[in-house]
């Protein structure tokens, strides 16, 4: 609550289930945060320790529902003196401001031998205080019309959040760094399943001595390719899972004002940048040449730029379906849905002069479709199956182009540069949906989950 931009804060038993030596640590924190930051707070102790009780500056005593003292901590014995009572040496000030308003108790506080003790009721406490100097410079106080003009800058907070825009997004950067170094064996496990995985695949795709250059030769590298696809698409899924169980504490923070939606947003989408270009580049490196694509280092990195890209997508794509359904469950089963139909819609299980004119915009819309075109660009107009074209059936001067046409992608090399941009605006847009949906949707799905959780349970 702290971080939050509240000037004046009310705790009512924050000692509850802690020792002293921790009670005393955080009321100690919260004096220095009140005289350094010039703010208010006002706390409710039961029977709080010697240590704890000399660190507040101002008493309020209430009992039987009037105020028997508010004033300075240091008049506040003096006040209960002038009325004939005093806190024996030894005795706690708390547990003696606790006592002497109480019938029971009140007596043996009496210190005037030459008067007969008689008990004061709490009413004649509060009268007492009136007259009391403490009390009447009070009464002055309140007596003065407020002014406006002077009125406390920490009186009324006109900022939303405790901490600009950038102090917020550093500070949710350096939390989100510090959890990822903890979690480090999450990624470095995902890592190591993608070497397995990618070494699996150089067995099965071995083809540095198989034939290319011919029509015939294709299917086997449009096998490749697609598959390597595939698993960088799939490797993104993980991004909905992390979403999901960041929810909770989001919403918290989000909803009391820690931090402005959009930094924490923003930090997820940065922070996995370094994941994805590394978890790309592991793949590409291990799989390109050994799997027998053109050879050529531009072609290689281009390759590693497509899948790159179209991994910044899939996360940007799971990020958002996240933050929306909010439920695992839920989000599991739509999210195969999703990649479903962008592999049936993608290019390569259907191709596109065969799907019928009333869905042909799905396959536009498939960011699959452009991770594709790019893929395949990048190795079917490589000097290697630019032979001549020899079937007639297809309008194309090379194989390569050919290739490409019976497929319906693109066949121009800068077919590769628009589905990279398209791919781009994928992930822009996703991300979009995903700062979206964290700002504005509210967390009333998630709570309602938890309480049909919680009834199962009794049940």
């Amino acid at each position: 609550m702290l971080t939050g931009p509240a000037r004046a804060l009310f705790m009512d038993e924050i000692s509850t289930g802690l020792d002293s030596s921790s009670t005393f640590q955080i009321v100690k924190y919260i004096r220095q945060l009140v005289h350094v930051m010039n703010e208010t707070v006002m706390i409710s102790l039961l029977q709080p320790p010697p240590e704890t009780y000399n660190l507040f500056d101002d008493i309020i005593l209430l009992s039987e529902g009037y105020v028997v003292y508010h004033g300075p901590r240091e008049n506040i014995l003096e006040f209960f003196e002038s009325a004939g009572f005093r806190c024996p040496e030894r005795k706690g000030v708390a547990d003696f401001l606790q006592e002497v308003t109480s019938k029971k108790d009140q007596q043996q506080y009496w210190y005037l031998d030459q008067e007969q003790y008689r008990h004061m009721s709490v009413p004649e406490f509060a009268e007492r205080f009136k007259s009391f100097y403490v009390g009447q410079q009070m009464l002055k106080e309140l007596q003065i019309p407020f002014d406006k003009s002077k009125t406390h800058p920490a009186a009324l907070t006109t900022n939303k959040y405790g901490q600009s825009s950038w102090e917020s997004f550093k500070t949710v950067l350096s939390r989100e760094k510090l959890l990822m170094k903890r979690n480090s064996f999450i990624y470095i496990f995902k890592v190591a399943q993608l070497v397995i995985l990618g070494l699996i695949a150089m067995t099965v795709f071995l083809r540095t001595k198989m034939p290319y250059g011919q029509f015939s030769d294709s299917s086997k590298f449009f096998g490749a390719l697609t598959f390597s696809l595939m698993t960088v698409l799939f490797n993104g899924f993980a991004e909905l899972q992390f979403t999901i169980k960041m929810l909770p504490t989001f919403y918290k923070q989000r909803d009391f004002l820690f931090f402005p939606p959009w930094t924490i947003g923003v930090v997820n989408i940065i922070t996995k940048v370094p994941v994805s270009l590394v978890e790309s580049i592991v793949w590409v490196v291990l799989t390109y040449y050994v799997m027998g694509f053109a050879p050529a280092a531009g072609r290689f990195f281009r390759m590693l730029l497509a899948f790159f890209a179209t991994h910044q997508m899939a996360m940007g794509l799971f990020r958002f379906l996240g933050a929306v359904l909010k439920s695992m469950v839920v989000a599991n089963t739509l999210g195969m849905f999703v990649i479903l139909l962008i592999f049936i819609f993608g290019g390569f299980v259907i191709p596109r002069g065969d799907i019928r004119p009333w869905w042909i915009w799905a396959y536009w819309a498939s960011p699959m479709m452009y991770s594709q075109n790019a893929i395949s660009v990048n190795e079917f107009l490589s000097s290697r199956w630019a032979n001549p074209n020899n079937d007639t059936s297809i309008d194309a001067q090379t194989v390569g182009e050919a290739i490409l046409k019976a497929k319906g992608y693109f066949t121009r090399d800068s077919g590769f540069w628009v589905s990279i941009g398209a791919i781009v605006g994928f992930t822009i847009l996703f991300n979009i949906l995903y700062l979206l949906a964290l700002t504005y949707l509210s967390a009333q799905t998630q709570f309602q989950m938890r309480r049909m959780r919680m009834r199962q349970t009794l049940r």
